[in-house]
């Protein structure tokens, strides 16, 4: 600390304390603050260590200023995983201690399945690290109550990450100040409300899943130009996809499922990076526009399974190059197949049951065999197969699942096939032969 009470600038990298110039010394106060911290988290043997940035446990990080004394820049606790060897918290007793408000450089804090046992609400006072902290994590903590809102005063943070706590009430106004936000997950917890306006440029991830929000989706998302993935499935969401989201140019994966949208779907999506659409468990209740996945030559998975689609299936679908994955089951599209899904080379996973498909499934041979149980027609009006392709009638049965299935010829219907357990055998080719 300078003498004006001013945080004194640090200079280089975090470093341990195995790197420190001889005759460096960790700053008295927070030293202090430290063994605080780790004495509340049951990490009572930082005590011994008499120079915690000499320490050489992994879960701190320091800094020097420009007289070689040392600052915490980071502290994390929890076990990630056996590669990760952050000091683990003795749940039935963690708390976050106020001392950390004496770490006035402190950047980094991270806290991970520490207060299981011993559910509390997120500390208000965590508020007061202002400026300096740039990284804020309490994952899986068990952690009660609302957000408060003095964390707003966190102007400088960059990630915040509450995932899998036990939150409640609404999301801070005063997240607004977080100009500078790259990421934020606030999935599986019990938040309520609306979501505010969003306008952080820097914003890549976006992660509300899992909670009870309500109201439309905020145009103002489309302002955060930096967005890749957004994800707001299972809430309680009204109203139609806003149009700005279209700006969002960078944006890699959206999920909204499991809301209550609703249509018409728009008519087109000028997402040039998306890979996966996932709105599947909305009642969007509208057709599917001709024009819009045009453009979407990156689209790997699209899911739109049990969204009261009906209308034809539109060929231009059959024309994005990586698609994987495609779910249109449980709606009520009808018409036919489109010829043109014989070109989905790439394809690995197929739903088309449950609607009302009728006429002949175009795929060859080799398609059904690659997709096996991952293909699927069952409960349709009238699919049928043709004998041209290269597969036999109860091979098809067997492979694609069709409850009833006919030859395009002689509209021949067939029963489960169930009903031939013990008739059907493999030979060397995986092929189904009485």
């Amino acid at each position: 600390m300078s003498d004006s009470g001013v945080p004194s600038a640090l200079v280089d990298a975090p470093q341990t304390g195995v790197s420190m110039n001889d005759g460096a010394k960790t700053d008295h106060d927070e030293q202090q603050a430290v063994y605080d911290i780790m004495k509340a988290t049951g990490n009572e043997w930082a005590t011994d260590i008499p120079d915690v940035c000499r320490g050489r446990w992994h879960g701190i990080e320091c800094m020097p200023d420009k007289n070689n004394v040392f600052h915490v820049v980071s502290l994390s606790f929890g076990a990630l995983s056996d590669d990760t060897a952050f000091p683990i918290c003795d749940p039935t007793r963690s708390y976050i201690s106020p001392s950390i408000t004496k770490l006035p450089h402190i950047r980094t804090l991270f806290f991970y399945r520490c207060f299981t046992d011993k559910p509390q609400p997120i500390p208000s006072f965590l508020g007061q690290l202002g400026p300096s902290l740039q990284t804020l994590v309490l994952r899986e903590n068990g952690h009660v109550g609302p957000i408060p809102i003095e964390l707003g005063n966190l102007t400088s943070l960059r990630v915040l990450d509450f995932h899998k706590n036990n939150l409640n009430g609404s999301i801070p106004d005063s997240f607004s100040r977080f100009t500078g936000l790259k990421s934020l997950d606030l999935s599986s917890n019990k938040l309520t409300g609306s979501i505010p306006s969003l306008t952080f440029p820097e914003l890549t991830i976006l992660d509300l899943n899992q909670n009870h929000l309500t109201g439309s989706i905020p145009t103002s998302i489309g302002n955060c130009k930096s967005l890749m993935k957004i994800d707001l499935s299972r809430n309680r969401l009204l109203g139609q996809i806003p149009n700005s989201l279209n700006g969002l140019t960078g944006l890699i994966l959206m999920d909204l499922s499991y809301n209550s949208l609703s249509g018409p779907i728009p008519p087109a999506i000028n997402l040039e990076s998306l890979q996966a659409l996932i709105l599947n468990g909305n009642p969007i209740g509208s057709t599917i526009p001709a024009t819009t996945f045009d453009g979407l030559n990156n689209l790997m998975i699209l899911i739109l399974s049990d969204t009261d689609l009906h209308g034809p299936i539109p060929e231009s679908i059959s024309r994005l190059p990586n698609l994987l994955i495609l779910h249109l089951d449980r709606n009520r599209l009808n018409g036919s197949i489109p010829t043109s899904f014989r070109n989905l080379n790439g394809l690995s996973e197929l739903r088309l049951n449950d609607n009302e498909l009728f006429g002949p499934i175009p795929f060859e041979k080799e398609m059904i065999w690659n997709m096996r149980r991952k293909l699927k027609f069952e409960n349709n009006l009238g699919l049928c197969y043709d004998g041209r392709n290269g597969f036999g009638m109860i091979w098809v049965c067997y492979r694609i699942r069709v409850s009833i299935i006919a030859t395009c010829r002689n509209r021949v219907r067939l029963k489960w096939c169930s009903m031939f357990p013990q008739q059907m055998k493999m030979n060397r080719f995986g092929l189904v032969r009485l």
